[in-house]
């Protein structure tokens, strides 16, 4: 690959945001542009002092994604050795589990870049114009460190359109795999990386599966469980379980992850948990464990208010359902719903339950998608363990 070109002056306050630990300038922080888009750019401010090197956009809002604050050359040797570091950092984690992220983007100081691990099969976005233009050398360097089986590209994600790049999904590197069969810590799941959500399954949230097993108990009921895997975690140590998900395919493949551990004492049903919740309560059901995993309902600022709602109505229920001594595993992916704001709504819908209740945890996304500090947008998801004790 060639050696970048151009330069980009940036304002005072856009210099200020990266020296403060954020990747990101937006346009209006731009002052002079000397670059096409997808090249890698020296970055200075007005005064004409190097902030380092940076992906550069044409069409996104988000103009640089800061990469080094170094002035040094971005070839394919300094992508190599930044891949090897954020490899080093997931040492150990293949000996418990078959699938994990092994790029976290901004989070690895690896910005729009995503990297995530099935057994033997990579899935990788590329989700700005300068990582999407070098795509072809990520999967060198991935078949290089790895020599995995085959290279999926899950590039149908909308972030991309913000770029000016095509939705695409396919394979880059091998042949289609079909089903993958992973085990995560001890449970067996099939995933399909080219035709699932995100890249196959929902890998942020994989230690969370094990936090749940260790207060699960009696009777548990796992909401929006997808493919099952907070129910299927929690099942060796629960009486019952029941796992609730609108869609009927992801209660398909639900019902075969259950076959595939032989778990006999978890349903799964198509059922709009708004709805299910609400027709427990009529019944006068209980639960001794409720699980609450929904997709984000804020999906920018305009809908925080609405998701504010759907946040409050699902907790507020599932206070109702539990009995004295249960747990709430509540969880938000929104990132539009900090830490702060979450920890309130859940507060309002136990006063408003009449519950009493105690925070055993607080969690967040599995360590394979750090957080990086001075860039809160690397933080989105939330997970509280709560006891109600009256």
């Amino acid at each position: 690959m060639s050696e970048e070109c151009g330069r980009v002056v940036i304002s005072a306050r856009g210099a200020a945001h990266i020296r403060a630990g954020h990747l990101w300038v937006y346009r209006s922080e731009l002052r002079r542009v000397e670059a096409e888009g997808g090249a890698v750019v020296r970055v200075t401010d007005v005064r004409g002092r190097v902030l380092g090197r940076a992906l550069y956009s044409d069409r996104s809002e988000i103009a640089l994604r800061l990469l080094t604050l170094r002035d040094e050359r971005v070839d394919r040797d300094w992508w190599q050795r930044r891949l090897r570091a954020a490899f080093k950092r997931r040492v150990g984690l293949a000996e418990k589990c078959e699938a994990y992220r092994l790029v976290y983007a901004e989070g690895d100081l690896l910005p729009s870049l995503i990297v995530d691990r099935y057994h033997d099969v990579l899935v990788l976005q590329t989700l700005a114009q300068a990582t999407d233009a070098l795509k072809g050398t990520f999967v060198e360097l991935l078949v290089e460190e790895f020599s995995p089986r085959a290279i999926i590209e899950r590039n149908d994600v909308r972030v991309r359109e913000l770029e000016g790049l095509e939705m695409r999904a396919g394979v880059l590197y091998g042949e289609d795999p079909g089903e993958v069969e992973i085990v995560q810590h001890g449970t067996r799941f099939r995933v399909s990386p080219l035709g699932g959500q995100k890249t196959g399954a929902f890998l942020d949230q994989r230690e969370n599966h094990l936090a749940a097993r260790r207060y699960a108990c009696g009777r548990a009921l796992d909401c929006f469980t997808f493919n099952g895997a907070f129910a299927l975690n929690v099942a060796p140590v629960c009486d019952s379980v029941i796992g609730l998900d609108i869609s009927e395919e992801a209660v398909l493949a639900a019902r075969r992850n259950a076959e595939l551990n032989e778990a006999r004492n978890v349903e799964f049903r198509v059922a709009n948990v708004f709805d299910a919740l609400r027709e427990f309560e009529a019944r006068g059901e209980r639960f001794d464990t409720i699980v609450l995993d929904p997709p984000a309902f804020a999906k920018n600022r305009a809908s925080l208010a609405s998701a504010m709602r759907g946040y409050k109505e699902i907790n507020l229920r599932a206070f109702k359902l539990l009995a004295v001594g249960g747990v709430l595993i509540t969880c938000t992916c929104s990132y539009h719903v900090d830490e702060s704001l979450f920890g309130q709504i859940v507060a309002d819908a136990a006063a408003d339950a009449r519950r009493r209740v105690q925070i055993a945890e607080r969690r967040m996304q599995s360590g394979d998608h750090p957080v990086l500090v001075g860039m809160p947008e690397t933080f989105y998801l939330k997970c509280l363990v709560l006891r109600v004790i009256e």
